[in-house]
């Protein structure tokens, strides 16, 4: 229910600026039946293609990361601050200290630009689903 509600975000007026960053794992590796496996990979595509959203790949053959241990969000306000979050296995920390959102925004970035795209890894994710359709 709650992940249905954030789903909602994306259509407020105005929405959100988002930009997301998956790594290829949680791409190939099936959560649920395959029914319901396939109707995510389809979501994730009609997602990427909203005009506020920016969708990127992160691929193996990148290699290690600075974000492998867990997930990072970071939130900027409209009064221009910022904090990061970091999720992982059994573990979370909010960060408002200036310096340490800093650098969890430097991990981001090098993520970022060791991923294809928006187009490129919309298309990642479509021959991903080929793949899944096709086994």
């Amino acid at each position: 229910m709650a992940r249905s509600g954030r789903q909602q975000l994306l259509f407020r007026n105005p929405a959100p600026t988002v930009r997301i960053i998956l790594v290829e794992y949680g791409l190939r590796r099936p959560v649920g039946d395959a029914k319901a496996w396939e109707a995510q990979l389809e979501h994730l595509i009609e997602i990427a293609e909203l005009p506020m959203v920016t969708l990127q790949v992160l691929p193996f053959s990148a290699g290690a990361h600075h974000l492998m241990n867990g997930s990072l969000t970071l939130l900027w306000q409209e009064d221009g601050s910022a904090v990061a979050y970091m999720e992982g296995n059994q573990c979370s920390d909010l960060q408002e200290d200036p310096e340490d959102v800093t650098r969890s925004r430097l991990s981001y970035d090098r993520a970022r630009d060791r991923s294809p795209p928006p187009p490129g890894s919309t298309a990642f994710i479509r021959g991903v689903l080929k793949e899944f359709r096709a086994s």
